[in-house]
C-alpha cells in the first residue's frame, strides 16, 4: 500500500464528472512501480469553479493533472504557456506547474493514433467520420491527418457550433478536407466510412444502454470499417456491440487512456512509464 506523507507530492484529473476515471488506478498503479513520492487524484471541479480550482492548485502546490470533460478548451485561457500540439488541437488534456505558471499540452493525440498504428494500414484513402466537435473530436481531426488521413467528416446538432468548429481550422493550414454535416446526414455518411470515430459521451457508464448511433443507420456500416468509441467504460459500448455485429473492426479507448496517460506521466516525472502495468491495471479494474 503506497504510504502518503508529508512530502508527497499531489497530481490529479478534473472534470464533470470525474467520478468514472480510471485514471487514478493506472496512475497511482505506474507511480508505485516507479517507487517515487508521488500520488494522483480525481478533483472534480464544476465548470463555474475552473478559475478558482486552478489558482487554488497553485497555492497548494499541484506538480500536474489532466482534464477530462468539459474542460479541455476552456482550461487554455487560464494557462501561461501551451504548447504548440495542443494549440493546434485547441484543447489540452495534460498541465504542469512550472516557475512562471501553468503550462499545458495534449497528449489525446498520441493516444488517439497509437492502436491505428498497430493496424498497419495505408490511411492515405481512408474516409473518416468523427461523431461530435469538442475538445476530443479536436484531438481526433489532428492524429487522422498526423496518420495521413486527407478528407474527415464532423457530424454534429448544433448547426452553429458545426460551424464554429470547422471555421476554427482556417488557419492552421492542415492539408486536410474537413467537412461538417448535420446528424440527420449520417445514414448517408456511414455507408462511406472507412473509420467511424465516436467522440461524444453517449454510451458511458452509467447511461450504457444508450448508443449515439440508431440500429437503422449502423446497419449501413461496412463489414470494413473500423469504429473507435473513445469511451473505456464500459469496454464495449452498446456503439460498439453495434459495430460488431456489422462485422465491423472495433476499437475502445483503452489504448488511447493509456498512451496517453503515460505521455503525461513522462511529463511530470521525467522518467519512462511502465506502459505495460498500466495497461494490465486497468484491464484488472474493467474486469472487476
Amino acid at each position: 500500500m503506497q504510504l502518503i506523507t508529508g512530502t508527497t507530492k499531489l497530481l490529479g484529473v478534473i472534470g464533470d464528472p470525474v467520478e468514472h476515471s480510471l485514471s487514478p488506478v493506472m496512475h497511482n498503479r505506474a507511480i508505485a512501480s516507479l517507487g517515487v513520492d508521488y500520488v494522483y487524484l480525481p478533483l472534480p471541479i464544476k465548470p463555474e469553479d475552473l478559475a478558482v480550482a486552478i489558482a487554488g492548485f497553485k497555492a497548494i502546490g499541484l506538480v500536474g493533472f489532466n482534464i477530462t470533460i468539459p474542460h479541455k478548451q476552456a482550461i487554455m485561457p487560464l494557462l501561461s504557456e501551451v504548447s504548440d500540439i495542443a494549440q493546434g488541437v485547441g484543447a489540452v488534456n495534460t498541465v504542469y506547474r512550472t516557475n512562471s505558471g501553468w503550462w499545458g499540452t495534449n497528449t489525446d493525440v498520441a493516444g488517439f493514433i497509437s492502436p491505428l498504428q498497430a493496424l498497419n494500414r495505408d490511411w492515405s484513402q481512408t474516409k473518416v467520420v468523427v461523431l461530435g466537435y469538442g475538445g476530443a473530436a479536436r484531438a481526433v481531426v489532428v492524429g487522422c491527418t498526423q496518420l495521413g488521413c486527407t478528407k474527415i467528416h464532423v457530424i454534429g446538432r448544433n448547426p452553429q457550433k458545426l460551424s464554429q468548429f470547422q471555421q476554427s481550422w482556417d488557419s492552421t493550414n492542415l492539408p486536410v478536407s474537413i467537412n461538417i454535416h448535420l446528424w440527420q446526414q449520417l445514414p448517408e455518411l456511414i455507408s462511406q466510412a472507412d473509420l467511424l470515430v465516436n467522440t461524444t459521451p453517449v454510451g458511458m457508464y452509467p447511461d450504457i444502454d444508450r448508443s449515439p448511433v440508431e440500429e437503422a443507420t449502423i446497419q449501413r456500416l461496412s463489414a470494413k470499417a473500423i469504429a473507435y468509441d473513445l469511451i473505456y467504460t464500459p469496454s464495449t459500448t452498446k456503439f460498439l456491440q453495434q459495430a460488431q455485429q456489422q462485422g465491423a473492426v472495433t476499437l475502445n479507448g483503452l489504448e488511447m487512456l493509456v498512451q496517453q496517460g503515460a505521455a503525461a506521466l513522462k511529463i511530470w516525472l521525467g522518467q519512462t512509464p511502465p506502459v505495460d502495468i498500466m495497461r494490465q491495471s486497468l484491464q484488472e479494474q474493467l474486469q472487476g
